[in-house]
């Protein structure tokens, strides 16, 4: 963003100096400068408290995330922000919130798009990388726990070595302590969240929202009772799956065998 550059000339800082004092990575402030990022909430607002600004770059990145991303998904990545525990099911690929760079580079570019749209693909690129910082923040990061089917692992990336780091990054993402992964065999059979992806949310407040997203389309579902039903269908599908040490064990023979 030209704005961060502007005001970082202004105040007469080095990046070295606007590293200290917002307390984020010089690259990660070179990169959102830079536009290779749009960065989070947290990081506008304390590029607010740095800069004296009030709210105008925490609402100048409130405009950016909704030019690049669709409308449908707005209020699932409000309560994203909030959730203080995500239960998440993907029948095919790797979750958004577990994607390396190189992962979600290769998923979004084969996404048909329109001629002179490349700047909107890269930009929904840089604020999947950004959302997940929910998951190492400071303060009340939320407790995430995965389902991936196993068909999720027979689509490789085309770069081997990248796709092995993509599996090494669910590993080490597992060993945080508000992380948990778990495979769901093929051989479990059919099952009824098998036509897209879920994630149930448990919002500060006590109660629950779901997201049901298919290929081309999401719904957000915040009626209890509609929620509490999907909440089951989870369940089913979490006690069918592998338990989380046995994930990481198939995940590593899956390196292995590479």
């Amino acid at each position: 963003m030209n704005e961060l550059a502007t005001l970082r000339a202004e105040a007469k800082l080095s990046l070295g100096e606007l590293s200290e004092r917002a307390r984020y990575d010089r690259s990660y402030l070179n990169r959102l400068e830079r536009g290779e990022r749009i960065g989070d909430f947290e990081t506008a607002k304390r590029l607010d408290e740095v800069y004296g600004t009030g709210r105008c770059l925490q609402n100048l990145w409130a405009l950016a995330k909704d030019d690049i991303h669709p409308a449908r998904n707005q209020r699932y990545m409000e309560l994203e922000d909030v959730a203080r525990i995500i239960h998440s099911y993907v029948p095919q690929v790797i979750p958004g919130l577990l994607q390396t760079e190189e992962y979600a580079r290769e998923l979004m570019w084969s996404t048909p798009h329109r001629p002179g749209h490349e700047e909107i693909l890269e930009a929904r690129i840089a604020l999947r990388l950004d959302r997940q910082r929910i998951l190492r923040r400071e303060n009340d990061p939320p407790h995430l726990r995965v389902v991936m089917d196993e068909a999720t692992f027979g689509r490789s990336l085309r770069d081997r070595e990248a796709w092995n780091r993509q599996l090494q990054r669910l590993l080490d993402d597992a060993q945080l302590p508000n992380v948990s992964i778990q495979v769901l065999p093929l051989s479990t059979g059919l099952h009824t969240l098998l036509a897209g992806s879920l994630a149930i949310l448990w919002l500060p407040d006590g109660t629950s929202a779901a997201y049901l997203e298919g290929n081309r389309a999401g719904e957000m579902v915040e009626e209890p009772s509609e929620v509490e039903e999907l909440r089951l269908s989870y369940d089913e599908v979490s006690a069918r799956a592998l338990p989380p040490l046995d994930s990481l064990e198939f995940i590593r023979r899956l390196m292995k065998d590479s």
